[in-house]
C-alpha cells in the first residue's frame, strides 16, 4: 500500500509540475513579451510610441516589481492616450493583480483625458485588456479590434 501512495503521489507531482503557469486556461501558451508589445505597437496605433524602460513598468503601473519576470511596453507623449504593455508574471496567479492595476490606469487616464481632450478617452473606454496564462497585456489605441486580433492571434 505504501508503494501505491508513492506512486500516486509520484504522479500528482509530475502533473502539478507540468501545468506550471497555468491559469485554468491554456497552459501552454508562451509569449515573447517585447515581439507581442511590438507588433501592437507598429501594427495598431497612430501615435510615435517611446520604449519604457523595463525597470521602470512597476512604476508606471503601480506593481511589485517582484511579480514580474519580464516586461515590455510602450507610452505615449502624453497628447494621446496611446500605450502597450505586456508583462509576464512568475505565477499565473499575479496575472488578475497586473489585470486589476491596468484597469485602474486605464480608469485613471481615463479621467484624466475626459478633462482635456475627450477623443482620448474614447480610446481609453476601448483599451484591450487580456490576460493568459502568466501573461497580461494592455494595449490603448486607435483601433482596438485589430489589437484583440493580435492578442489573440498571440495565444490569448
Amino acid at each position: 500500500m505504501k508503494t501505491g501512495t508513492k506512486f500516486a503521489a509520484a504522479i500528482l507531482l509530475g502533473v502539478l509540475a507540468l501545468t506550471g503557469c497555468s491559469s485554468g486556461k491554456k497552459a501552454d501558451v508562451q509569449v515573447d513579451v517585447q515581439k507581442l508589445a511590438d507588433s501592437l505597437k507598429d501594427t495598431v496605433t497612430s501615435e510615435e510610441l517611446t520604449a519604457a524602460q523595463e525597470s521602470m513598468i512597476p512604476t508606471i503601473y503601480l506593481l511589485d516589481a517582484g511579480i514580474i519576470k519580464s516586461s515590455a511596453g510602450y507610452m505615449n507623449s502624453g497628447a494621446t492616450a496611446c500605450e502597450v504593455a505586456v508583462i509576464e508574471c512568475g505565477d499565473a496567479k499575479d496575472t488578475e493583480t497586473v489585470k486589476k492595476a491596468f484597469e485602474t490606469r486605464v480608469s485613471s487616464q481615463t479621467d484624466l483625458y475626459a478633462s482635456y481632450n475627450a477623443g482620448e478617452a474614447d480610446k481609453l473606454k476601448k483599451a484591450v485588456i487580456d490576460t493568459e496564462g502568466c501573461y497580461a497585456v494592455l494595449c490603448v489605441t486607435d483601433d482596438a479590434d485589430a489589437a484583440a486580433k493580435i492578442i489573440k492571434d498571440a495565444g490569448f
